[in-house]
């Protein structure tokens, strides 16, 4: 198959790039940078596996000649920080919205049949009840949240009115290697730095996820009919705090950092699991009893990747 993986440098979008190259797909790669490393994708550029350009999805004109006679489009490309995108919020509307558009139209334009769009648990904002389904209100917390609703009901707009087929899949916390200014990333940096964890109120119970069960499911979603439906939560289904996510660390790194409870954030979720029955149903996947399990291994990569 032709397919375009926008935000493809990115953390998610490499290690999806990862296996559609394996599994010998044409695949072309947008990214303008902003988040994204062309490091994460190097071995395909240095084996010309795929195609990859340096490409901005705000600009229209820029993109629009890469949808030529695709078979399905990744849409991953976003400011994907919540922090960040409170930061400059600016950037978080024109990427997230206004990019999401293009990219859209784009797929109209050139009759593109499938495009699968990654959303966020975030487009829920503070939990009603817990875990929360794909029918929860949507009432985002923040202007990442609510950049993911905008671009979901854009998506469902262009699905209505045509032949584009749309996935949505609303992630909860992913974690893995390559990612950066998320949560275990930085927990993990201030251990192998010897400095203290910080936690931010400490009320927090998170749905953590691996970056390979996110990346199963959205292979998956290029023959999922069933997905396209509504939205469908890709979560662990369970909560950890972010105690037990440092006393994990620490364990696991035999690091001696201590932790400290610095005043709350008041731009973050506090408490998310997500109802992943619709999940399990439509998707052939084995979510683990441990949310974490896949801590170790990154671990042991990032361990490696320092010493070298």
């Amino acid at each position: 198959m032709k397919i375009l993986v926008t935000g493809g440098a990115g953390f998610i979008g490499s290690h999806l790039v990862d296996r559609l190259v394996e599994a010998e797909h044409e695949v072309t790669v947008l990214d303008n940078l902003y988040r994204g490393r062309q490091e994460n994708i190097q071995k395909h550029l240095q084996a010309q596996s795929i195609q990859f350009y340096q490409s901005d999805i705000r600009n229209f004109q820029e993109i629009e000649g890469h949808f030529k006679n695709l078979n399905a489009v990744f849409h991953l490309a976003a400011q994907s920080n919540v922090m960040g995108a409170v930061q400059d919020v600016d950037y978080s509307f024109y990427t997230n919205v206004v990019g999401t558009y293009n990219v859209l139209k784009a797929c109209q334009q050139h009759n593109v049949p499938r495009l699968i769009f990654t959303s966020s648990r975030e487009a829920y904002g503070e939990a009603c009840y817990l875990p929360v389904g794909e029918n929860h209100p949507l009432d985002s917390k923040n202007t990442y949240g609510a950049s993911k609703v905008a671009g979901e009901k854009y998506c469902q707009v262009f699905q209505n009115m045509g032949a584009l087929q749309v996935v949505i899949l609303r992630l909860a916390n992913v974690y893995g290697e390559r990612d950066f200014d998320r949560v275990i990333p930085i927990f993990l940096n201030n251990v192998f730095k010897k400095q203290d964890i910080h936690i931010y109120g400490g009320q927090q119970i998170i749905d953590f996820v691996s970056v390979e069960i996110v990346v199963e499911a959205l292979i998956q979603s290029l023959f999922n009919d069933e997905a396209l439906a509504g939205p469908t939560n890709v979560g662990s289904g369970k909560g950890t705090t972010l105690f037990d996510l440092a006393n994990r660390i620490m364990e696991l790194t035999r690091a001696e950092s201590q932790v400290v409870v610095d005043p709350p954030r008041s731009v973050e979720v506090v408490k998310f699991t997500a109802d992943v029955t619709r999940f399990k149903q439509i998707f052939n996947v084995n979510l683990n009893d441990d949310p974490l399990y896949y801590l170790p291994k990154m671990i042991e990569i990032l361990k490696y990747e320092q010493d070298d």
